[in-house]
């Protein structure tokens, strides 16, 4: 039988409230079920408030099929929440402060967990408080040499800095960023050149085994040392973007614990981005030809 893998995603989840509806947010969470979904034991490691938002999490992410073993309850601190506006179908956020994701303690569960995953999904939001990043760092830290540390860059608002992002790099194997945040690192880090040669530089810098480049409905640049993919993207008629990110990591993440070839796993990644764009909501569930595509069982 083949392994089952285990994977993580640290740092936030939260409710994003849209102008009528709340959904469950957080791009580690919505990392985790999309990743569940696709086969591997996925875990989100965060923590929500002693409320009403906070039982619905524990509520929405079991009716997702996702442990919330390593969720857990803050007595002093509110859940998370961020204020979403649509406008042709891109998210902008208002994230509120001081909520529970920004207290993650570093317990000694979490430090056995980290010693037995085969990869984890980490981004820089959910440093913006010292208390969490130091947790996030510790964990990465247990970690095992030849796990999978994926750093998803995920800027938002003005919770990043060039030493943040550094000390990222250097704890990550595997870099995912967008069109939008590659011209921050390369004016932070003096990047130069095409878009391939910047991924090069950073792969390069920062000793990455892989970094994942998209563009949105243009597709994705799949680059390692050895090797480069680039798909051009899939037409869809996207109902809201907001999670299709986070299932391009999951189904990158998935294909490189498998092994598959670069090719397919920059095709499959699209395919699955695609639909979630096509969807309402982070964390739509996956027809079954797709979440079957890479069965582990």
């Amino acid at each position: 039988m083949t392994k089952r893998f285990i994977v993580a995603g640290i740092g936030e989840v939260l409710w994003d409230l849209f102008p009528n509806h709340k959904r469950l947010g957080g791009a580690p969470a919505n990392f985790a079920c999309h990743v569940q979904q696709l086969g591997p034991s996925a875990y989100p490691v965060s923590c929500v408030g002693a409320d009403e938002l906070g039982d619905e999490i524990f509520t929405h992410l079991s009716r997702l099929g996702v442990d919330t073993v390593y969720v857990t309850e803050v007595p002093d601190s509110r859940t998370g929440i961020v204020d979403v506006v649509l406008k042709f179908g891109k998210p902008t956020y208002e994230i509120h402060e001081d909520v529970a994701w920004d207290h993650i303690p570093f317990t000694a569960e979490l430090s056995e967990l980290a010693e037995k995953l085969d990869a984890v999904c980490f981004g820089s939001l959910s440093q913006r408080s010292e208390v969490s990043k130091r947790t996030i760092q510790s964990f990465l830290g247990k970690m095992r040499e030849g796990a999978l540390k994926i750093f998803d860059v995920n800027l938002r608002q003005s919770y990043f800095s060039a030493g943040l992002l550094e000390d990222s790099l250097k704890l990550a194997n595997v870099l995912k960023l967008s069109d939008e945040e590659l011209p921050v690192l390369a004016d932070m880090f003096e990047l130069e050149g095409s878009v391939q040669q910047q991924l090069a530089q950073l792969a390069d810098r920062f000793s990455l085994r892989l970094v994942a480049y998209t563009r949105g409905p243009e597709g994705s640049l799949l680059y390692t040392p050895e090797e480069s993919d680039d798909f051009p993207g899939i037409e869809v008629q996207a109902v809201d973007t907001v999670g299709a990110g986070d299932s391009f990591t999951a189904t990158l993440c998935v294909g490189l614990l498998l092994g598959k070839p670069l090719s397919e796993v920059n095709r499959f990644a699209n395919e699955v981005a695609a639909y979630v764009c096509s969807q309402k909501g982070a964390t739509p569930g996956f027809p079954l030809q797709m979440a079957s595509k890479w069965s582990l069982t």
